[in-house]
């Protein structure tokens, strides 16, 4: 229970200290997500994208609430299997250093130029993008993410560079739809 409870206040703080991250570099955000300021500011609403931006619409996947009343399943990070959480208060996909090794993600230990506060006390963490990340038949490309020290972050989270590419995503009933 503890290692749980642990656990979730890695996710809780690296999914808080991630806005801290975005206000000294929103600008590097902003240009790998090709989006102005105005149109980033993350919600829980769901978001319509138009077709055009939308492509092969109509795919969804319904991820359940676990017993913590969180939304976790498997993704596909280039092609490896990653059990993630999905957290829409996070402005970027988070990973840490050896699952964004183990999907292919290069960082040289030079990235690492980004201070975020955790947990754990500060990290570093790099800026990086992913090439293609997968959830049942929903699929998006080359995905803004940040990686972590290890030691920083446990797990990985889905955050708005990767959802604000969808058509929508939305609880209802207990569950989180999503649809590209």
């Amino acid at each position: 229970m503890l290692r749980k409870v642990i656990i979730f206040g890695v996710f809780a703080t690296a999914s808080a200290s991630l806005p801290s991250l975005y206000e000294k570099h929103g600008g590097t955000v902003q240009t790998l997500l090709g989006t102005s300021a105005s149109s980033t500011a993350p919600d829980a609403r769901p978001i319509e994208v138009s077709a055009a931006t939308a492509p092969a619409a109509g795919r969804r996947v319904v991820i359940d609430q676990d017993m913590r009343g969180h939304f976790t399943a498997t993704f596909k990070l280039n092609g490896r299997s990653v059990d993630a959480m999905v957290d829409t208060g996070a402005t970027l996909v988070a990973m840490n250093l050896s699952t964004a090794r183990r999907a292919g993600v290069n960082v040289a230990p030079g990235d690492f130029t980004q201070e975020v506060n955790t947990a754990n006390g500060a990290a570093k963490a790099a800026v990086a993008r992913i090439g293609r990340m997968e959830i049942g038949r929903i699929t998006v490309e080359d995905v803004p993410v940040v990686v972590l020290e290890d030691k920083a972050l446990s797990g990985t989270l889905i955050g708005m560079s990767f959802l604000s590419r969808l058509k929508k995503y939305q609880v209802e009933n207990g569950a989180l739809l999503l649809v590209q």
